[in-house]
């Protein structure tokens, strides 16, 4: 036989094509063959046939390593804009629910994930935000500090949990504290400390909290738990109004702004006196300047509490008052705590920086001269006793209430 290179086979004689016969017969019968059973009727059982069988599926999910997926759910914690976005993914699959629940993805979460509505308030709510607290998140524990304070009166339990975060450098915890100690929250007048105070907001202040800064530029103007430095004090507030400035322009969440739009100046529009949320387009402290800009977003403890009360028609208690700031939403814990308007006596603030604020967001267009009003119901309880403050504006004052 002839091949394509022109070679030839070798011709097989009789003996050899015999070997190999012999050859292939002990191969073919060496072979093992499958015994199949046979069909019997109503048999519906699954008869695995080797030669078709297919191989195991491989998900390529199940072979990452837990460290992989809980370094993906950290960054997801860390930059989520709701709880529903960190509830959905625990909802995806049961490894992602137990690995979600890891302490180290819980101890990255941003405040934007304990954003939780007044209304939507449970058991199960605050076991999580206790459960983030307990995985050391500064601000889980902060913001249920606030709520246990504040709206479930558990004076002790949230002091403690904002004490906690304090102690972890938290800014909003650290002036907290401070307001608490200026009116003595929780307790009597006689449990205010202002010196503590004072050092809160100075700590809180160095760590950028521009409430704070704004709150110890007024303690040093008025000489209010400090020695009295006016020029100091003056330079506080300036430098708490450019800190204002540069954090509404380099927030990432603000709407982008124009050289044309926050350099020209605005008035503030009138508002309806029923309803204090109509006006805050513009920052309230910033007009000094001649700037007019978007007010910075309300942190979600301060939300929280003005939704809750909110709900309660307004009052936290029988003869009790909220802070008219409507960024605050702090509340009384005893009659006569806060301080109010010495010109018209219709709002109440718990700090200066709150007073400042509104004053220049909303109740420079509110405030009207009354006759002298009395006091039927007690001496005063508010920073200092018998002390007249004096604000930044128009020679607005708040006195003791």
């Amino acid at each position: 036989m002839r091949t394509r290179r022109g070679s030839y086979y070798p011709k097989l004689d009789d003996e050899m094509m015999k070997t190999v016969v012999c050859c292939l017969e002990k191969k073919r019968t060496s072979t093992t063959t499958v015994k199949r059973k046979p069909y019997v009727a109503g048999d519906c059982r699954k008869r695995s046939r080797t030669s078709l069988a297919k191989p195991p599926d491989f998900d390529l999910f199940d072979s990452l390593p837990d460290d992989i997926v809980v370094c993906i759910l950290c960054k997801l914690g860390a930059s989520v804009s709701s709880p529903a976005d960190f509830i959905n993914v625990l909802l995806t699959c049961k490894r992602f629910n137990g690995l979600g629940l890891h302490s180290v993805v819980l101890s990255k979460a941003s405040q934007k994930m304990f954003k939780i509505k007044a209304k939507n308030w449970s058991d199960s709510a605050h076991r999580f935000l206790k459960l983030c607290s307990d995985s050391g998140n500064l601000e889980a524990s902060y913001t249920l500090g606030m709520i246990r304070f504040y709206c479930l009166q558990n004076r002790g339990g949230g002091a403690s949990l904002m004490a906690k975060a304090a102690i972890g450098s938290h800014a909003p915890a650290l002036y907290s504290l401070a307001v608490i100690q200026f009116n003595g929250s929780g307790g009597s007048k006689t449990d205010k400390h202002l010196r503590t105070g004072v050092a809160l907001c100075a700590r809180a202040a160095f760590l950028g909290h521009i409430d704070a800064l704004r709150e110890l530029g007024h303690c040093l103007q008025d000489g209010y738990g400090v020695r009295q430095n006016i020029a100091e004090g003056r330079r506080f507030l300036i430098q708490a109004n450019a800190r204002e400035l540069a954090a509404v322009l380099s927030s990432a969440s603000s709407p982008a702004l124009s050289a044309r739009s926050w350099h020209t100046w605005t008035s503030h529009p009138s508002s309806d006196p029923n309803n204090r949320h109509v006006i805050g387009s513009c920052c309230p402290l910033l007009s000094d300047f001649g700037c007019n800009v978007p007010a910075p977003e309300t942190h979600p403890a301060s939300q929280f509490l003005a939704e809750w009360f909110a709900l309660k028609d307004g009052t936290p208690g029988q003869g009790l008052r909220l802070c008219s700031h409507s960024g605050c939403g702090r509340p009384e814990t005893r009659r006569h705590e806060f301080r109010r308007c010495s010109v018209c006596g219709a709002v109440n603030y718990c700090s200066r920086a709150c007073q400042a604020l509104d004053w220049k967001l909303r109740h420079k267009a509110e405030c009207v001269p009354i006759e002298r009003w009395l006091d039927d119901e007690g001496d005063g309880d508010g920073y200092g006793d018998g002390a007249v403050n004096a604000v930044e504006d128009e020679g607005h004052v708040v006195v003791d209430s």
